[in-house]
This record gives C-alpha cells, sequence and structure tokens, in this order.
C-alpha cells in the first residue's frame, strides 16, 4: 500500500513537527515502505488562512491523486473528507490546554475543529502516554484506536561527538512561546555569574517579554534569541553547550529533550507534561516555577557535574528514540487500517 504522507510543515522554517515528518519518511522508506510526501513549497504553513487551504482543500486533492491507499495527517489537522483512510498524527493537547492567550480563531480550528475530526479518523498516533491519557479524556474514542509511538531524534543527533561542554552556555530550542517557560531560565542568570542563555526557535510576541524581562534584571547582554538557525549551526550549539534546559510548562513529547539525551548533552526539564516521561531518570527534573531549583540544577549543569550522567545514558536513549523502531510500530498501525 502506499502512503500519503502531509508533509507541508517541513516547508520553511521547520520545527518539531517538520523535524517529525523529515524522520519519519526516511525511515519508512528504509523498511521499504512506498511512501508519497505532500507539500507545496509556494504556500507559507505558518499563515493561518493558507494552514486551511491547504488542510481542507491541497492536501485531500493531493493525496487523491497520489495513488496512495491511506493518508497520514502527521500535524494534527485532518481534513473533513480526503476520499480514504486517514490516520493522524496528535503532538499533543497544547490548544485545549494551554494555548489561552491564541487568538479564538486559531484556538477553535486547531482545538474544537481538529478534536471533532479525529473521531472520523482510522487510527490515531499519540507522541507520548501523557497526550494519550489527555486525548482520552477529551475524546470519546475506543482506547485501541488511539495507539503510542515515540518520534525518532535523527542520526546526526545521536552521532554528535560531544565537546566537555563550553561551561557558560544553557541551550533552549523551540518556539519562543509562552509554554516554554524561558522567563524561569532568565530569573535564574541572575544568581548564575558567567552564564549565558541561548534561545533558538521562530520568535511569537512572548519573546519580546523575555527580552524586556532580561533587561529588567541588567542580564540582556546574556540572553541570546537568534531566531530560527541552520541545521548545522543547531547541532554545533548541542555539541557545545553546558545544558540543554527544557522549563516547559506544557509539551506533548519534547524533541529538546530526547535529542539532548541522543546527543550526551546535560539535560534538566520541568517537572510538567511529558518530559518527566521524556527524560525518566536520565535528565534531572525539576519544578517548573521553582526558580532555586533551577538556579541549583543549572549551577551544577555548569560546573560539570551532570557530564558523567549524560555520557552513560545516551546509549539507552538512542534505543529508546531510534527512527528504525518507531517506523516498524507505525507500519504495523498502517497495516491495522488496511485490512
Amino acid at each position: 500500500m502506499r502512503v500519503a504522507l502531509d508533509a507541508q510543515l517541513t516547508v520553511g522554517t521547520a520545527t518539531g513537527i517538520g523535524e517529525y515528518v523529515r524522520g519519519l519518511a526516511a525511515a519508512l522508506r528504509g523498511r521499504g515502505t512506498d511512501v508519497v510526501e505532500l507539500r507545496d513549497e509556494g504556500l507559507d504553513p505558518w499563515r493561518f488562512d493558507r494552514r486551511i487551504l491547504w488542510d481542507q482543500l491541497l492536501l485531500p486533492r493531493r493525496a487523491r491523486s497520489s495513488g496512495a491507499g491511506l493518508l497520514h495527517c502527521t500535524a494534527g489537522t485532518m481534513p473533513l473528507d480526503a476520499g480514504m483512510p486517514i490516520v493522524v498524527t496528535v503532538h499533543d493537547l497544547a490548544w485545549h490546554e494551554a494555548q489561552a492567550h491564541a487568538p479564538a480563531y486559531a484556538r477553535y480550528y486547531f482545538g474544537a475543529f481538529s478534536l471533532r475530526r479525529y473521531r472520523r479518523a482510522a487510527r490515531i498516533v499519540v507522541d507520548s502516554n501523557f497526550s494519550r491519557e489527555r486525548l482520552l479524556r477529551l475524546l470519546d474514542a475506543e482506547a485501541a484506536r488511539v495507539q503510542v509511538v515515540y518520534p525518532g531524534v535523527a542520526a546526526d543527533f545521536c552521532n554528535l561527538e560531544r565537546t566537555t561542554g563550553d561551561r557558560r552556555t544553557i541551550l533552549a530550542v523551540g518556539t519562543v512561546e509562552r509554554r516554554k517557560n524561558l522567563a524561569v531560565l532568565i530569573r535564574a542568570l541572575p544568581s548564575l555569574p558567567g552564564a549565558r542563555l541561548l534561545a533558538l526557535g521562530p520568535h511569537t510576541p512572548y519573546a519580546q517579554e523575555c527580552a524586556e524581562l532580561a533587561q529588567r534584571l541588567g542580564v540582556s547582554d546574556r540572553v541570546e534569541m537568534p531566531g530560527y538557525v541552520s541545521r548545522a549551526d543547531l547541532l554545533a550549539r548541542y555539541r557545545s553547550c553546558a545544558v540543554v534546559a527544557v522549563p516547559s510548562l506544557y509539551e506533548g513529547f519534547g524533541y529538546a529533550a530526547a535529542q539532548a539525551l541522543c546527543a550526551g548533552a546535560p539535560c534538566v526539564v520541568s517537572d510538567r507534561s511529558s518530559l518527566p516521561e521524556i527524560a525518566r531518570d536520565e535528565a534531572r527534573i525539576v519544578s517548573a516555577d521553582d526558580e532555586a531549583a533551577w538556579i541549583a540544577a543549572l549551577a551544577a549543569a555548569l560546573g560539570g557535574e551532570n557530564d558523567q550522567r549524560a555520557a552513560s545514558v545516551r546509549a539507552g536513549a538512542i534505543a529508546r528514540f531510534a527512527w528504525e523502531a518507531s517506523a516498524a510500530q507505525m507500519e504495523a498501525l498502517y497495516a491495522l487500517v488496511d485490512r
């Protein structure tokens, strides 16, 4: 069976979902699955009107003309009708639980509207047990239709040759938005002399709030938010940083944490949502809003106390987040739909 994969979020400044689609497509092909990636390079997926156009008109039309027997909607949204069975990946329930500040039209489309569409999916994939539990609370669906498949981590992270760390860089990766909770890291900086925060990812209005907070605390010169960076630059930062910090209030999976573990970088994550599940005992877990705990955890990491631990858990993390295993689970799920 040919599988059509919604790859529109690989266009432009691809973030976590783009990483997911690229990795899944390559791993499926590596196992011999016939995959066709559907995208429109001229359509900006980050403009809301273009996203609607893609999801509801262009995607189903291209899926039908692709010769596929199944459409995998990889970005948490799906069309009203595709003319074929649909598998949908729901990465998180943030639009229901953590995006109250977003415009009402976006909350409706990515929230209530999409939730109703999930009831028509042949199968639903989630990135974590946390997300599965949250989805089943919201959705009247058979539990057997909702399956956890951990995303994989790309080989370039798994093969990264770490330095000893620069003993000063706190790396945060992902869209700079409110639920990423970067403010707790900025508030920690006055107590961490010489440390700097490097936040890599596209900006939202929250980035300006973070910049203003840094200014008030007198640490503006130690907070860098350069926006979206190249793959090579991202890998270089994982290679040399002292610690990867994931203080998020809400994550459906937590790619930055999984990538850090597979790269052998020391990692500190918050105790919220899926992060304890992803980090397990392989990274330090602290309360998301406990500033003193963050200062202590980051100070230890900056001093090199977590380096040996990060190196020792790396092989296990690479096995846990292998794309080969993820693709095998997805193939089995596709086969269930095809029966």
